[in-house]
């Protein structure tokens, strides 16, 4: 049966199972938290963020939900600095400019420090003169350090990430650094063509059968045989 779980990512762990920088390394990876043969992450969270990620041994689910033309929307939880004014936030919503293109439309909007949250090792550095503020934001694709580049666009650092949510599954009810599995859902599949009309481009294949009827030449040509015939 496939399997689909998902995990609470903590701060300073790499988002694989192995770390190929070197084998001597002391980084952390999911391999730490994680032991279930055969699962891989479905799409990336990169090490100096938090929260959910899935993971999955079925491979059309993991292509699903990583493609970015499904345009699966996530949830981040951001912690900047200072605190959007209207217009910053508007810009986040509306699209701001980045090296890559334009960011697609978004959601966001201040919101209180999340119930759930759990203290980050080491803590995020703070500057006494300036406060820090939430933004929930959801996006629907997936350029590199996307959220981070974003908030540094409107003049807002990024302090603290954490993704709450992928689609429809969430990190509610699960710890930092503890995964449980999920039920697997159904993958769209490409509908067969069924009844399709025949295309205007297509040929017909010519039939094979012996054409019983005679055919007569022209009269030009019966005219030419008959003068040779009398020569």
């Amino acid at each position: 049966m496939p399997r689909l779980i998902r995990f609470n990512k903590p701060y300073d762990v790499l988002p694989q199972f192995t770390d190929r920088g070197s084998q001597e390394s002391s980084r952390k990876t999911l391999s730490d938290f994680i032991d279930c043969p055969g699962v891989y992450p479905a799409g990336r969270l990169d090490r100096d963020s938090e929260g959910l990620m899935l993971l999955t041994d079925f491979g059309r689910l993991q292509a699903w939900i990583s493609d970015p033309s499904h345009k699966m929307a996530k949830t981040y939880w951001v912690q900047v600095e200072g605190q959007p004014d209207r217009a910053g936030l508007e810009a986040l919503s509306k699209g701001v400019e980045l090296k890559d293109g334009l960011t697609l439309p978004a959601s966001a909007h201040l919101m209180e420090e999340p119930a759930m949250l759990w203290a980050r090792t080491p803590p995020i550095r703070e500057r006494k003169n300036i406060p820090t503020s939430w933004i929930s934001l959801t996006i629907k694709e997936g350029k590199n350090r996307q959220v981070r580049r974003m908030t540094a666009a409107i003049g807002h650092p990024t302090l603290r990430l954490i993704r709450y949510s992928i689609g429809t599954w969430t990190l509610e009810g699960l710890s930092q650094g503890s995964w449980e599995d999920l039920e697997v859902p159904r993958v769209p599949g490409r509908p067969k063509p069924s009844g399709l009309p025949k295309s205007r481009t297509e040929k017909t294949v010519p039939s094979t059968k012996p054409n019983s009827k005679k055919r007569k030449s022209p009269p030009e040509k019966r005219d030419s045989a008959r003068r040779k015939r009398k020569t």
